[in-house]
């Protein structure tokens, strides 16, 4: 994989561009694909994003949300759009497994691929060239260098602003996490001062939950939270049968792995989910707890040190029981 700036040139004129991100697609993932949107329309290129699923009702406010596309309802669009374009940007992900049903006809594509990421282990050779880079917040942060990495930090209007935002904010834990660095805040600095309304995107992104899923929080936290005898770890296990009385919509269950990290003491967090014979894990961790390497280990799965995600085939309660096995060996 090229350094990102081999893409410079060849953005010097009009091109058709594709841009996609991982399946699932939470704030950073649709922010960064929005943000590049942005900034690339105004450049003169012809643009289409899609995703590989349905999006969280929380992110239908995005500006241009409606020129998304949807593969799983709309994949011939998608296949006509990637046939068609001169580049394909791949934002937030780094294995094309990780982009479901779009893996297979960007893996067909001849055109030249670009990773703009920020998690570890890219898979470098299928990409023609990008950055990836685990020490930043997020990618629309790394969307944010990239655009002025090209010169143009004075087509930053307020569309890129609040897209680039919204998956910074929600990519830190509303900036505190560690990934918080100085440039998160120069860069939130920089949109503020260009006039961006921030607390405006709070009360999308955090007050506009359903009372379904209030309740559904409720009923995970005081039924389905086991906090170890230790007092060092948490598991939020949710059966599909548990989640069914809730008529859950796609993002309901974003951000509850994060509630045993509040207790005193707890030091990793876990959260199990069943759905159509599958079985998801989100992994959270404090301090210096390595949950990315833990995950790809024994749960298929990666991401960052104290962020990551796996998956398992064992079964729901055999799969609870090997993750209570292990789980207390990467914890001081």
């Amino acid at each position: 994989m090229h350094p990102i700036e081999y893409i410079f040139p060849i953005l010097a004129e009009p091109k058709k561009i594709f841009i996609t991100t991982h399946q699932k697609p939470d704030a950073d993932a649709l922010g960064s694909s929005l943000g590049l949107y942005h900034y690339l329309i105004q450049k003169g290129h012809e643009v289409t994003v899609a995703i590989p699923n349905e999006l969280p009702d929380f992110l239908h406010w995005m500006p241009a949300i409606e020129t998304v596309l949807n593969y799983e309802s709309e994949p011939k669009m998608c296949e006509q759009a990637i046939a068609a374009c001169d580049l394909i940007f791949c934002l937030d992900f780094n294995h094309l497994s990780r982009i479901k049903g779009l893996e297979a006809p960007l893996r067909a594509a001849t055109q030249p691929r670009v990773l703009i990421d920020h998690h570890l282990q890219p898979e470098a050779d299928v990409f023609f060239c990008g950055t990836s880079n685990p020490d930043k917040s997020s990618t629309c942060e790394m969307i944010f260098d990239f655009i002025r990495q090209c010169g143009d930090e004075d087509l930053i209007n307020n569309d890129i602003a609040q897209c680039l935002y919204t998956g910074a904010m929600t990519d830190t834990g509303s900036f505190r996490f560690p990934a918080t660095t100085g440039s998160v805040h120069e860069m939130i600095a920089f949109f503020k001062h260009r006039g961006l309304e921030h607390s405006i995107i709070h009360q999308h992104v955090y007050d506009s939950w359903s009372a379904n899923r209030m309740r559904f929080i409720g009923y995970a936290l005081y039924q389905k939270m086991d906090i170890a005898s230790s007092g060092k770890y948490g598991i939020i296990a949710l059966s599909s049968k548990d989640m069914e009385p809730f008529n859950l919509m796609s993002g309901d269950t974003e951000g509850l792995v994060n509630y045993p990290l509040s207790i005193e003491g707890v030091q990793v967090a876990v959260l199990i989910t069943e759905k159509n014979g599958e079985i998801k894990m989100s992994f959270r961790s404090k301090g210096n707890i390595d949950v990315s390497t833990f995950a790809r280990t024994h749960f298929n799965g990666g991401g960052h040190f104290n962020a990551a995600g796996g998956r398992s085939d064992l079964g729901f309660e055999a799969t609870i029981e090997k993750l209570k096995s292990l789980i207390g060996n990467i914890i001081p």
